[in-house]
């Protein structure tokens, strides 16, 4: 057994059974994954995955079985480097944040560009993707942070941490009648088409709980990954749109008005979270710190090693 059969396995998984992408990962052939795949499975002498001709279709019940070894022994050897680059380029290296259009847009910004005065040395890089790839990213190691309002807190093997508490609102052109009721009700809202989130983004489930609750079916005529794009088409008179009220900018917006919807809908939290178990290097607590005063680098490990 070596440590390139120990990668081929993870990364077997992580890319669906296609040997062709794992061969491109490892910049190895195709033949020689199948090799070392071979070559373990004499070793151990189990099957590690079901096969249809030369096609993986996935784990057998001992590749289940060893998978998790497989990941802890993965993750601990990432931990032997990143624990000798702490100690030797403190102020040096990369760290990757994954996170939702909303939250690299309108809430890291003023983050990100204090991090990179107190840390210049260090790459930093954003990676815009929706909850459930995020949370993907952090456990397969390839992001650092993630930040998101879905999905990291159902996910065990991340410690996510709420950092940031927001409200939906209602968009509208100006001048629109809706901006005439007081109070905002549900009810009003539903009369007109509405441009909202896709179903994995931020909050949307909290909408459609609200709507269904009070017995109502809204015209939902566009869903949308992200607030600029919700913008665009209200401006052009799509419909009404709920966005997070973060996301509106009275001087950027000249076009709309923002409508308190906070007594019509509950608020969301946002959560930052990390991987169990990998060794983080300190300029990440920094970079998580600076979200949030309340998570400390004591608060953030003592969080990641409940389990």
């Amino acid at each position: 057994m070596n440590f390139q059969q120990l990668r081929i396995i993870g990364e077997t998984v992580k890319h669906n059974f296609n040997l062709t992408e794992v061969a491109g990962a490892l910049n190895t052939s195709q033949s020689g994954v199948s090799k070392h795949i071979k070559d373990l499975e004499e070793e151990l002498g189990v099957a590690l995955f079901e096969r249809k001709g030369k096609r993986l279709l996935g784990l057998t019940e001992p590749g289940r079985e060893l998978l998790p070894i497989v990941e802890r022994m993965l993750t601990d050897t990432r931990n032997i480097k990143r624990i000798g680059e702490q100690f030797s380029q403190r102020d040096e290296g990369e760290i990757c944040i994954a996170t939702t259009h909303t939250q690299a847009r309108y809430v890291l910004p003023p983050v990100v560009s204090r991090f990179r005065r107190d840390y210049p040395k260090v790459r930093l890089v954003l990676h815009q993707a929706n909850p459930r790839e995020i949370a993907a990213m952090l456990l397969d190691g390839s992001a650092d942070i993630g930040i998101a309002t879905e999905t990291l807190a159902a996910e065990p093997q991340l410690a996510s941490f709420p950092y940031l508490r927001w409200n939906h609102g209602v968009i509208v052109p100006k001048g629109h009648p809706l901006a005439g009721v007081t109070p905002l009700t549900l009810d009003a809202i539903a009369d007109y088409p509405i441009v909202t989130y896709d179903t994995a983004f931020t909050g949307r489930s909290r909408i459609d709980k609200t709507f269904a609750a009070a017995e109502l079916s809204p015209d939902i005529v566009m869903e949308a990954l992200d607030s600029d794009v919700i913008k665009t088409y209200v401006e052009l008179g799509l419909g009404i749109g709920i966005i997070t009220a973060i996301a509106y900018d009275c001087a950027r917006d000249p076009g709309l008005d923002l409508l308190d919807a906070c007594h019509l809908f509950e608020p969301s939290v946002s959560r930052i979270a990390i991987r169990r178990g990998r060794t983080q290097r300190d300029f990440t607590y920094r970079f998580i710190e600076l979200l949030s005063r309340d998570l400390t680098e004591a608060n953030v490990r003592s969080g990641a090693a409940e389990s």
